[in-house]
């Protein structure tokens, strides 16, 4: 594969760090589900239909901490279909990768583990996988878009780290959709419209926010036309010309917004024929263990009775609004609660950080912003664009993820906000990895072992002297700043802080179905 072939060192080291990084993040939510024992939560627990085996409870133990909360819709619907209505706001593509890989790679383990085991343990190593590709799509993405192989190097270091690193473990879709969005955005960027088209599209089956992802198509669009009408700008432009070139834009558009959307269209469709349907002969099909949960937990089968949900009858039937409305209680302002108060401080990092990289932009490039970046800039034409962060082609990505931090805390539980921005902007890690760049003095060497070790004997107000930094070490500028974490500025604890804090709370809390984000 492209992403992992290069000859690139820094890549290969994205790669060696997010795998070292999700075996540790392996080992430790094993050590943790072992010693803690589980919060009785008001979760989704479905009953299990066979009884374990040896090898089943072994796996249970080393890999269960990945199946809670969530994670239990997924494997559900990965080992029986959407057979409740609010399963439907789970999106297939994940569930069904997860059951392909346990038929198929994992099918001869099928006489030491049943189905449900070994969809486990496809849905960890799928999750593994995605997230090493994710963190070289998103080095490979800084690359092209910051013109800084260095911000881009730590922030994909930073990605294998992220403050959303248990949901990018356990059986949950992020990590999938991370590589699908930040591939895709990759593409768009390199000029290659019809593959992103493709990987943006199945993003949406991935997850609903992939929706959102249209707007790169839209935005590479206009930009694209605006600055060929600039071109010459002296010279009278032919009508016909115009819109025949305004026509192919238009229609390219639209074939693309057209095949994001058929993801999420098909899946209406799909839960429509299934829930609104006669459904005849269902209850005969669903498991009486099943059938009793549903009837013990009020969950709604698949036109039971005769019933159809109220959503069948509305004017467009769109199962997905209607259950987060319903069983989510998601809306405008919704859960602005005093209540709620320990989860918006829970957002408020993330939000924080959020809010000042877009401000930061802004500050950067006021005329950028205003003109929505349509205007061509005289650094274009001189062939000498800003490099970093502040970089104009950042633009998009700026206003992609301002969006999705509004509409979080405005009208989702905000405590998702963490995962929802880690695992579809590379914003967060582009804009840490710029603060920490930018402030911090130890990463401004090019990191040879005695520049590291006379910037500690600078900096260090004891006297002691520098410890010695192996060749591995320098090269990874995370393990560089831990390594010296005593002698980093405040705000470069501060970012390291919410990011290992985040990663290893995570693990202790949600591998164990206590509340996190």
């Amino acid at each position: 594969m492209e992403l992992v072939s290069s000859k690139d060192p820094q890549l290969r080291e994205v790669v060696r760090f997010a795998v070292c990084c999700r075996a540790l993040t392996l080992l430790l939510q094993a050590l943790f589900n072992l010693l803690i024992p589980d919060h009785a939560a008001d979760a989704f627990s479905p009953p299990r239909l066979s009884e374990p085996g040896l090898w089943d409870l072994l796996l249970e133990q080393l890999l269960g901490g990945l199946s809670r909360w969530d994670a239990e819709h997924f494997l559900f619907i990965a080992e029986h279909g959407y057979l409740y209505e609010h399963n439907c706001a789970f999106f297939p593509l994940y569930p069904l990768s997860v059951r392909a890989v346990a038929e198929g790679a994992l099918w001869p383990l099928q006489r030491l583990l049943r189905l449900r085991s070994r969809l486990l343990l496809s849905a960890v190593l799928l999750n593994s996988l995605f997230s090493v590709l994710a963190a070289a799509a998103l080095y490979k993405l800084g690359c092209v878009v910051l013109q800084s192989r260095k911000v881009a190097f730590l922030a994909a270091i930073l990605f294998s780290v992220s403050p959303a690193n248990i949901f990018m473990a356990a059986a949950y879709s992020e990590s999938m959709f991370a590589f699908l969005a930040f591939s895709a955005m990759w593409r768009l960027e390199k000029g290659q419209s019809w593959l992103s088209g493709l990987l943006f599209s199945l993003a949406s089956g991935v997850r609903a926010n992939g929706l959102i992802n249209v707007g790169f198509f839209l935005y590479s669009s206009c930009k694209h036309f605006a600055l060929q009408l600039q071109v010459g700008s002296g010279s009278v432009r032919k009508l016909p010309l115009l819109w025949k070139q305004l026509l192919s834009v238009g229609s390219s558009v639209i074939l693309m917004c057209a095949g994001i959307f058929l993801p999420f269209a098909l899946f209406q469709c799909y839960a429509y024929g299934r829930f609104c349907g006669p459904g005849i002969g269902l209850e005969q099909t669903v498991p009486k263990p099943l059938l009793q949960l549903a009837l013990d937990k009020g969950y709604s089968l698949a036109a039971r009775n005769g019933v159809k949900p109220p959503w069948c009858s509305q004017q467009f039937p769109v199962v997905y609004s209607y259950i987060q409305d319903t069983y989510w209680n998601v809306g405008f302002l919704r859960y602005f609660e005093l209540r709620q108060i320990p989860n918006f401080l829970l957002a408020l990092p993330v939000t924080l950080l959020g809010s000042w990289a877009a401000w930061t932009f802004i500050l950067a490039n006021p005329w950028h912003c205003l003109t929505l970046g349509l205007e061509r800039r005289k650094s274009e034409e001189e062939g000498k664009p800003r490099a970093g962060f502040c970089c104009p082609a950042v633009f998009v990505y700026v206003v992609h993820a301002t969006v999705l931090l509004v509409f979080g805390f405005f009208c989702m539980h905000v405590q998702v906000l963490t995962r929802f921005l880690g695992s579809s902007s590379p914003i967060l890690y582009w804009f840490s990895a710029h603060l920490l760049q930018e402030y911090e003095p130890l990463l401004w060497s090019e990191g040879t072992d005695d520049q590291i070790a006379a910037l500690r004997s600078e900096k260090s107000l004891l006297g002691k002297p520098p410890g010695s930094c192996g060749k591995e070490t320098s090269e990874n500028p995370l393990v560089r700043l831990l390594m010296n974490c005593s002698l980093i500025k405040p705000l470069s604890k501060c970012v390291l802080a919410f990011f290992l804090s985040y990663w290893l709370l995570g693990l202790i809390l949600h591998c164990n179905f206590l509340p996190w984000t």
